[in-house]
């Protein structure tokens, strides 16, 4: 039996309530988060301040950026960066073994501007070329508004939880939280059953999502999939694995994926993450006798990057090679969410 309910469409939230100097309005913007996230997992929100200038600009540069022959974004493939950033073409990532997604995808990390020695951490590889004049300053620029918007809904599902308001944010310094530039190309001699990408839930404790068409769906506690369209104005926010794990099941990563697309479609995830040291384990307010740990520690940082290991082609080929290691408490893919408790 899944965690949620039988949803026939996502709910909308108006978080504009979270930004109130007035906590009883923050805290009721935060119950109506909490609702949502406990029905569905998924949800749109709307009154989030960012601004519109913001997203054109980032649709603007992304759809130069892939408009480029395939020969120059190869030039900034994923393999050549420290930090996994980078143009990532179709088939090097696999969320299931064989099975390609029909899409290619832009990693952006978060730049600290300074190597560093963990894994998905340091410096960003940005595109720069005299194709794309302003990539950086135009995508950097939505990356840090969604970042903040990011921090925005941390402390709104701290309150949700019935925990500190900073309880989340307190952890957050560096964190490893991922942009994705995500194309969808439309082709109509594309197989029936290839999907833009496999189902699966995110490996992080939210994703701010920004779709520009249709495509999402989403598995509900009915074991149905639901339809999950652009709603005009808003983000789609949808709870990942980390944040299951800190609230002991209280909020559950629910499973979606994008089937063939009938248009040309772009999408923007920003994957919201705690410091890569910060130990993800069940919150104390959520455990107890009748109530016991579901899941056992990992670090953060260490989860992202071995889950990413088992997706992407030459981090597999590092693995095997024995010149990468997974971390000892490394989990297989697709270890949450609600398919992963009818196991």
């Amino acid at each position: 039996m899944s965690a949620h309910t039988a949803f026939t469409r996502l709910p909308v939230v108006d978080i504009q309530g979270l930004y109130s100097t007035d906590p009883a309005e923050r805290q009721a913007a935060a119950d109506q988060l909490g609702d949502a996230a406990r029905a569905a997992g998924f949800l749109y929100v709307t009154g989030h301040g960012v601004a519109p200038s913001l997203i054109a600009g980032l649709r603007r540069q992304t759809e130069a950026l892939f408009a480029l022959p395939l020969e120059q974004k190869q030039r900034f493939h994923i393999d050549q960066s420290a930090n996994h950033s980078g143009y990532v073409p179709q088939g090097e990532e696999e969320v299931y073994p064989g099975v390609i997604d029909y899409k290619e995808a832009y990693d952006i990390n978060n730049d600290l501007g300074r190597d560093d020695p963990r894994p998905v951490l340091g410096r960003t590889q940005w595109p720069d070329c005299p194709e794309l004049p302003g990539f950086r300053a135009e995508v950097d620029a939505y990356y840090q508004a969604a970042l903040e918007l990011g921090n925005v809904l941390f402390r709104g599902f701290a309150l949700a939880l019935g925990l500190e308001e900073d309880r989340f944010t307190r952890h957050i310094t560096t964190p490893p939280s991922q942009l994705r530039l995500i194309h969808y190309p439309y082709n109509p001699d594309a197989p029936a059953d290839r999907p833009g990408i496999g189902a699966h839930t995110d490996y992080e404790c939210f994703t701010i999502l920004l779709p520009t068409a249709p495509g999402l769906e989403v598995l509900n506690g009915a074991g149905e999939w639901i339809d999950a369209p652009v709603l005009p104005g808003a983000f789609v926010i949808n709870i990942g694995d980390m944040l299951e794990a800190l609230s002991n099941g209280e909020f559950v990563a629910t499973q979606h994926r994008v089937r063939k697309v009938a248009e040309e479609r772009y999408a923007f995830p920003l994957f919201c993450n705690l410091d890569y040291d910060t130990l993800i384990e069940p919150l104390p307010e959520f455990v107890s006798a009748e109530r016991p740990p579901r899941y056992p520690p990992l670090v953060c940082g260490e989860h992202l990057f071995a889950q990413t290991a088992q997706t992407f082609n030459y981090l597999k080929a590092r693995v095997a090679s024995g010149e990468l290691k997974l971390p000892d408490a490394a989990r297989p893919v697709s270890s949450f969410g609600q398919r992963a408790e009818v196991k």
